[in-house]
Order: structure tokens, then C-alpha cells, then sequence
């Protein structure tokens, strides 16, 4: 019991130190407010463009209804999900490369915290700024689409922020492995993003293979199990998915600082 209550202990000590560091960062915050800037923009669009929400509900036929409110939210998760795609891997370039500049990594890899400890504790350090930077659109989204008329059914937009978070919970993982790898931050964000990219388009890759096989690795797309959520639908496939490469890029990356911890042996 001891024991599980100092591994939760040194987590969260991991975490606040993570955490306490991007609310410091000038870095973090320009990528912040580049999110918040074109999330925004996008957004207006949307909204008051020419071909926007309110435009469209003004010259939709009656006796063809057409749930505008629906196709907003739909679309625009969908834009801030190809944003992510550009976002995340400037998130965690820094999660390992920045440790390896100022020389502490290997008082990470030596300490008697484990490893897969501290890479937890970074990971959820970083999900959780990420939230905070998606949680002024999800009120503006409720705001824009609170007021529709029949009255817009909320769960939707929760559960399209669930799968951006759990999106981002698992690219910020495997980015975080791959700045494991690298003392460059420039390099880790190419590589991650560069890894996303595949992972994204691989559905479409997958559709050239014969049977099974293509059905497998599309399987593997991030973006097929994304638009799930979007679309409102609570796929187990797709939370296991991407549980399934958070956990893998945790265990990469630990298994990274033990390979560094020998070297350094």
C-alpha cells in the first residue's frame, strides 16, 4: 500500500513539475495563442462567413430541415483535429529534448522514481495544457449552438472533445517517445508530426491492400477513429485504439530512458 502510494506521490510530483513548467514557457504560450488565433478564426467563419451557420439557417427550406447545428459542430471538430495534427508535436517536442539541454535527464534516469513514472507524469502534464487550451472553444462551441432551436443535444459535444483529448493523449505519447530519442526539439517535431501524418492518411494507404491485411492496418488510422467521435458515436474500437498507442508510446519512451540509464552505465 506504501508503496503504490509513493509511485502515485512521485507521479503527481512529475506532473505539477511538468505542468508548472509550460504555464512558465514563452514557447508554450505562442502555441497557445497560434491555436487559439486560428481555432478562432476558423470559428467566425463558420459562424458569420458567407457560407456560415447563420447564412445557411437563413435560407434553409422548411420542409427540408437540415441540422445545421449538427453539421457545425461536426465540421469544426474536424478542423481542430487537422490543427492538432500541426499543434501537438510542438507540445511534446520538448517533453525529453529539453532535459537532455539542461543536463537532467540523467538525474531522471537515475532517480528511484521508475521510469514509466515520470514519463506518465510528463504525459499528463501536457494533456492537461492542451485541455486548457481547447476548453475556451468547447464554451464558445456551447454558446454559438445553445441557443438553436429544436435544442442542440449537448452530448455531442462533449463526446467530440473526449476523442480530441484522448487524440491528443495518444500523439502527445508516441511524440514523446520520439523526443526520448533526440536532442533536438526541431527534429523531435518533424518526426512526430511526420509519424501523425501516416497515421492519419494510413486509411487510405489501407485501401489498396487486399483483404484482411487492409482491413487491419486501416484499422490503425487516427483519423477514421477520430471522425467516430464527431459524429457522436462512442466507438469501443476506437477508445481502445487510442488507449492502445498512449500506453505504447509510455512504454517506449520508459524503455528509451532505460536504454539511455545503461548506456550511461
Amino acid at each position: 500500500m506504501n508503496s503504490i502510494i509513493t509511485i502515485i506521490a512521485n507521479i503527481l510530483a512529475i506532473y505539477r513539475r511538468e505542468l508548472q513548467s509550460y504555464f512558465a514557457s514563452p514557447l508554450a504560450y505562442g502555441i497557445a495563442t497560434i491555436f487559439w488565433l486560428l481555432a478562432g478564426f476558423l470559428l467566425v467563419i463558420l459562424v458569420f462567413g458567407p457560407q456560415g451557420l447563420l447564412t445557411q439557417s437563413a435560407f434553409t427550406d422548411q420542409a427540408v430541415p437540415l441540422d445545421l447545428p449538427y453539421e457545425f459542430i461536426q465540421f469544426y471538430l474536424g478542423l481542430l483535429g487537422s490543427l492538432a495534427m500541426f499543434i501537438l508535436p510542438a507540445l511534446s517536442m520538448g517533453l525529453y529534448t529539453d532535459e537532455r539541454k539542461q543536463g537532467t535527464l540523467e538525474l531522471l534516469a537515475t532517480s528511484p522514481i521508475t521510469n514509466w513514472a515520470v514519463a506518465l507524469g510528463k504525459l499528463l502534464g501536457v494533456v492537461t495544457f492542451f485541455f486548457t487550451m481547447v476548453l475556451p472553444l468547447l464554451v464558445l462551441e456551447a454558446a454559438v449552438v445553445g441557443s438553436s432551436d429544436p435544442p442542440f443535444n449537448l452530448q455531442l459535444l462533449f463526446l467530440g472533445h473526449l476523442g480530441l483529448i484522448l487524440l491528443a493523449a495518444a500523439v502527445l505519447s508516441l511524440g514523446m517517445f520520439i523526443s526520448s530519442l533526440t536532442e533536438s526539439s526541431v527534429l523531435a517535431a518533424i518526426l512526430t508530426f511526420s509519424l501523425v501524418l501516416v497515421l492519419f492518411v494510413i486509411e487510405g494507404i489501407a485501401g489498396g491492400l487486399p483483404g484482411p491485411l487492409g482491413v487491419a492496418i486501416a484499422h490503425l488510422s487516427l483519423l477514421k477513429h477520430y471522425s467516430d467521435f464527431t459524429q457522436g458515436v462512442l466507438d469501443v474500437s476506437g477508445l481502445v485504439l487510442f488507449l492502445s498507442y498512449t500506453v505504447l508510446g509510455l512504454f517506449l519512451t520508459a524503455q528509451s530512458i532505460e536504454a539511455f540509464r545503461f548506456q550511461r552505465n
